[in-house]
């Protein structure tokens, strides 16, 4: 009875890693496929840039944690060397790291444009969207180099006498972590994670605000005009609520996850696989919170345009 039990929780977890990967990646591209064929004709805006920056550090997450876990699922484990993981958790780290930004930049953008909405003119717009640009690849350079500290790693455990046994991740392992390179990354990643996390928050929180204002100004203008329909307040304050909030929910769950694995000397089967499909949900199911910002009219009419 315990090896069917065991047998119908793996199948499980493998048929979960199989749908949620492939749910990511038929999500991220259908997000690149609007931007690239249906806006091909159409210079982007600026918050469609972020979008696609933000789909493009989701796309590596998924590859780089949700292909090789799925494989792992499938009994294809420990296939890789150090160097082969190192590279790996390399770029799903550089992935995550710029997502957050990202969204955060994202979140911070929307608020400062409806804040300054009247005062904006189109060449204020153009700097803007040439900060942004600079700003999101400034970001990319940033954390690339930040996480290289993985591969300098093994340099740094050679001089230190505190060093853990490996790290497991199913699909491979690496040696063992020690306190400098820890404090190290602390640091240089987990604590800006933080700062741009509650940045994050605090700027949703204002632009609601700010568009809770603005409806309540020209609320008695509809009324009198008669729209029954919501209001651009209301669409712009539910999408801007979706998304920040499944962002935070999925990325503290899956940082107190991942905490819990660092800590625990051997984690346990189904601690691991919850830490990692946890880490996929965000990079998963984001996509189809933007591809619902985007309606059907405007889909189908762009491709009639190019038709």
């Amino acid at each position: 009875m315990p090896n069917n039990r065991m047998y119908f929780w793996t199948l499980t977890i493998k048929i979960i890693f199989l749908s949620v990967t492939t749910i990511g990646i038929l999500g991220n591209f259908s997000v690149f496929h609007y931007y690239l064929v249906c806006n091909a004709d159409c210079k982007l805006k600026t918050v469609d840039l972020i979008h696609m920056h933000l789909m493009a550090s989701n796309t590596l997450i998924i590859l780089s944690k949700g292909v090789p876990n799925t494989m792992a699922a499938f009994g294809l484990k420990q296939f890789l060397n150090d160097f082969g993981c190192r590279l790996i958790l390399y770029i799903e780290r550089v992935g995550r790291s710029v997502s957050i930004g990202s969204t955060c930049l994202l979140s911070v953008f929307q608020v400062v444009t409806i804040s300054h909405k009247e005062s904006c003119c189109k060449d204020q717009k153009f700097k803007s969207a040439k900060c942004i640009g600079c700003t999101l690849s400034l970001l990319w350079v940033l954390y690339i180099v930040i996480h290289f500290i993985l591969f300098v790693n093994p340099l740094i455990k050679s001089y230190s006498n505190n060093v853990t046994g490996k790290q497991t991740f199913g699909h491979c392992s690496i040696s063992g972590r020690d306190g400098n390179s820890d404090s190290l990354y602390a640091a240089l990643v987990v604590c800006p994670e933080i700062c741009f996390s509650l940045l994050m928050a605090w700027s949703s929180g204002s632009m609601i605000v700010i568009l809770y204002r603005h409806k309540q100004r020209v609320q008695h203008i509809r009324s009198t005009h008669g729209f029954s329909r919501i209001s651009p307040e209301s669409k712009a304050t539910q999408n801007i609520l979706v998304l920040v909030s499944t962002f935070l929910a999925f990325y503290m769950v899956s940082t107190f996850f991942q905490g819990c694995v660092a800590l625990l000397y051997n984690p346990s089967w189904w601690l691991v696989n919850i830490t990692n499909l946890c880490s996929l949900c965000f990079p998963c199911f984001g996509p189809f919170v933007l591809i619902n910002h985007y309606s059907m009219v405007s889909r189908f009419s762009c491709v009639w345009m190019r038709i």
